[in-house]
């Protein structure tokens, strides 16, 4: 005991924190910050390294000691980057009151509050969606002596996203020049985001132009992907296809693999299959991959828009040709189109395969196969499927659950359609008024 005391006095700050760095558990650098004998001349990156461990790890309670002890150890003065990260660790953990009680108690750590922490609490009340403390904050910012900037503008129009309010966006665009901030690409992004969610597509692309000729803003592939995305979404194919044709011309803008598969979902969609050749092969001559979002999109124009499920399989085959893994959404895919058109049969013909094909079927892949064999009144092949999702620990919908119910009825006994009712009772799958339903007709 004597010689591992001895071997702890020998230890430094530096060697302290050359250790926490290399520690993955954040229990075991929590012990291994607490082992040197006390009082001991913890450094900042000791405390620094701990105390985001502990933040990314949502272990709150003893990062509230530790940040108790950095606040008690004036040798040390916390910068704000640290408070920043916990704040943001305290949104994901939804404790938004914890946050603004560290962003208040940043000066007693020898701190200087910011607008950094500032937009990190404002940004922790839009993911928790506090809308009321996000407004409340905003407001008083003055009053914390800080204020907003083209970041703290950003994270406004995100949380206006959420209420859909345009005319609010444009407000907010229009005060940023009066206090004497020039709007960013992310602040471009976001209102032609908020325009696009409104089908306001003209004023979009009308915004896109203005930016780079009246404020000398460059336009980002996330903006392009945001106006392709939407004007596939309403049909405009050929304006999609000239802004795709726009981010060629530019040296500093690369395509991606997302917006060919947009595009060629979008074909399938307008019935123009013949096309997506013709995009493939320029794929190809521009070194872009096709990964298993493309490969899917084809999947779903075939299944959904063709009914083609020869040619749907022929993509599995392809993906894996390609280096792909067909994965859930490759075969849930497909399952779900065979279904659609009342194939359930093969469509449990794949199912079953699934786990050969190294992809075991998910809670949605049962639930397809499910409400199909439902609808096609299939009940003692229903009965079967059940039991086995119930042995793997999954349920029914709740629109399965009531089609099924509904369909024995009439065709089984009341005890046979009353067991059922208990075990969907067990599961929680039952909704009130459907209970109601078949219990009235079961008593007639």
């Amino acid at each position: 005991m004597a010689t591992k005391v001895k071997k702890a006095t020998r230890l430094s700050p530096f060697r302290l924190a050359t250790l926490l760095r290399q520690e993955k558990d954040p229990n075991a650098a929590l012990s291994l910050f607490l082992s040197p004998p006390q009082p001991f001349p913890y450094s900042y990156q000791c405390y620094d390294l701990l105390l985001t461990k502990l933040a990314y790890s949502r272990l709150f309670p003893p990062l509230e000691q530790i940040l108790d002890r950095l606040r008690a150890d004036e040798r040390v003065t916390p910068k704000e980057p640290l408070f920043c990260h916990i704040i943001s660790s305290y949104a994901r953990g939804r404790l938004p009151s914890r946050a603004h009680d560290l962003f208040l108690l940043i000066p007693s750590f020898r701190c200087s509050r910011t607008v950094k922490s500032f937009n990190s609490l404002l940004d922790a009340y839009l993911r928790c969606g506090n809308l009321e403390a996000f407004e409340s904050l905003w407001h008083n910012a003055g009053s914390y002596g800080v204020y907003p900037d083209a970041c703290s503008y950003n994270i406004y129009m995100r949380a206006v996203c959420l209420s859909g309010s345009v005319s609010r966006a444009w407000e907010l665009f229009d005060e940023m020049p009066t206090r004497g901030i020039s709007p960013t690409v992310v602040t471009f992004g976001t209102l032609i985001a908020i325009l696009c969610d409104n089908l306001m597509l003209r004023e979009a692309l009308s915004l896109k132009e203005r930016m780079l000729t009246l404020y000398n803003v460059k336009p980002n592939v996330v903006i392009y992907i945001t106006l392709i995305k939407a004007l596939c979404k309403s049909g405009e194919l050929s304006k999609a296809f000239k802004l795709k044709e726009e981010i060629l011309l530019h040296k500093d803008l690369e395509l991606n693999s997302f917006i060919y598969t947009t595009l060629i979902r979008a074909l399938f969609s307008s019935g123009q299959k013949g096309e997506v050749t013709v995009l493939l092969e320029e794929m190809k001559a521009n070194r872009i991959t096709p990964d298993n979002a493309t490969f899917n999109s084809m999947i779903a124009g075939f299944c959904e828009d063709e009914k083609n499920f020869n040619a749907a399989f022929e993509v599995l085959n392809e993906m894996q040709r390609n280096g792909c893994k067909p994965d859930l959404i490759s075969y849930n895919t497909i399952i779900n189109g065979f279904c659609k058109v009342a194939r359930w049969r093969d469509a449990q013909d794949l199912f079953e395969d699934m786990p050969r094909r190294g992809c075991k079927p998910d809670i949605v892949t049962y639930r397809i196969l499910f409400d199909a064999i439902c609808n096609c009144k299939e009940f003692k092949e229903v009965v079967v499927l059940l039991d086995e999702m119930v042995s793997k620990g999954y349920t029914p919908s709740l629109y399965g659950t009531k089609k099924f119910l509904e369909g024995i009825m009439g065709r089984y006994d009341g005890l046979f359609v009353e067991s059922f009712m208990c075990q969907f009772m067990k599961l929680n799958r039952l909704e009130v008024n459907s209970w109601e339903k078949v219990v009235s007709r079961l008593r007639v």
